[in-house]
């Protein structure tokens, strides 16, 4: 089978989607209207699921026949979506995958705290499962993750923000939950730990081969393919890997306006930056790096046995580095 778009992948596991939608509405339930409205809301808007997709995926490729695989996958959206909720308040956003972001519509103390029952409601789950080592995956990269925010919040306009710690951010931030979400369907497997650390491996670089896009894509793309303001990561002062490749290998003069424009989360001389990135070679640069992740993830497969499962897990990895949102 020639997998071609996410749509026939989505067709691959249509099953298991449907299942996985069913669990979501179902346990996305509560007593608390709010909650109810908060959470459809940023569930239902239009996103691709990409790390349920990828445990799912992974699970099949792997030859799993249980059903644990649905939940896990729920536990996983449900972390993901809580940090989208508690992300939107901290970067004061207003748009998301082209729609108003809930602290618009319902205000930050309401998004704060719906991002905190799907957290806890992901753990509630987590315990049912009853399996010492998925809640050990999990709570580690909930924590993992919140490091990386704080981290991301430490290199908030500042310059002198190096491409090593920017990496690490992308890790913490973006890669660990795809990196958990492809261990997880390895444990579920009772697969040997040299093939649950290679799914780990799939996962961590697909997941920074996505971040590395999403920054380039900050100043290739439109604001109607992406889903969100363009210009919104340096409006917040973050030092993304374009704008720190800019500021290394572009002009004295191209460097001081980058980096007063970081200090500042200044978009007055947008278009200037815009000009200093592609001139500067940082969106190449930058696309080669994903390039060289979603390769990484792919070698990770090599245990595997072809199917349609892993062609899938090939596709997306390649898709990562193509995407125009």
């Amino acid at each position: 089978m020639a997998l071609a778009t996410i749509d026939e992948i989505n067709q691959l596991i249509a099953g298991d989607m449907d299942k996985l939608n069913t669990c979501i509405q179902s346990r996305l339930q509560s007593e608390v209207v709010l909650i109810n409205q908060i959470g459809s809301h940023i569930i239902n808007s239009g996103g691709k699921r990409l790390r349920p997709l990828i445990h799912l995926l992974c699970a099949k490729a792997l030859a799993y026949k249980g059903s644990q695989h649905i939940d896990l996958s729920a536990i996983i959206e449900f972390i993901h979506t809580a940090t989208l909720l508690h992300d939107d308040v901290v970067d004061n956003s207003d748009l998301r995958r082209g729609e108003d972001t809930a602290n618009a519509l319902w205000g930050n103390a309401a998004s704060v705290l719906v991002g905190d029952f799907l957290y806890s409601r992901a753990f509630e789950m987590m315990v049912e499962i009853d399996r010492m080592q998925i809640m050990a995956i999990l709570s580690k990269a909930t924590n993992t993750i919140a490091e990386g925010e704080v981290l991301q919040l430490l290199n908030c306009h500042d310059p002198d923000t190096t491409e090593d710690r920017y990496l690490e951010v992308i890790h913490n931030k973006t890669a660990k939950l795809f990196e958990s979400a492809a261990e997880l369907a390895a444990v579920i497997c009772d697969r040997p730990a040299e093939q649950q650390q290679a799914m780990a491996k799939y996962g961590m670089h697909l997941g920074c081969a996505f971040q590395l896009i999403d920054d380039v894509l900050d100043y290739t793309s439109s604001a109607e393919d992406m889903g969100k303001n363009l210009g919104d990561d340096l409006a917040e002062g973050k030092p993304t890997l374009p704008l720190i490749y800019a500021m290394r290998n572009g002009s004295k003069q191209q460097a001081a306006m980058i980096r007063e424009a970081i200090k500042k989360g200044d978009l007055e001389k947008i278009e200037q930056i815009h000009e200093a990135i592609h001139h500067s070679g940082a969106i190449d640069y930058t696309s080669d790096c994903a390039k060289n992740e979603a390769k990484q993830a792919i070698a990770a497969l090599d245990f595997m046995p072809d199917s349609d499962y892993k062609d899938a897990l090939i596709f997306l990895a390649n898709f990562s580095v193509t995407r125009n949102h």
